[in-house]
């Protein structure tokens, strides 16, 4: 499966943006809001975090840009 990009909200306000493999991306949906923790692998380490405190996972759909566009 592809990597993809996704945004987890947390109570309190953070936010966490990472690169992970599709099927960790659906594993961490499944799980948000109840007890235990999850371990996700990402492009620049691992993380592990409570899931009743993530509030919601957001999957990017195309890469942002910085910048001015042409024309």
């Amino acid at each position: 499966m592809p990597d993809i990009k996704i945004e987890i909200g947390f109570d309190g306000g953070q936010t966490l943006t990472m690169t992970v493999a599709e099927e960790a991306a659906d594993e961490l949906q499944r799980g948000v809001g109840t007890d235990g923790s999850a371990t996700i692998e990402a492009d620049d380490g691992r993380y592990t975090f409570a899931l009743k405190r993530v509030t919601y996972l957001r999957r990017l759909t195309r890469e942002s840009r910085v910048g001015f566009g042409s024309g």
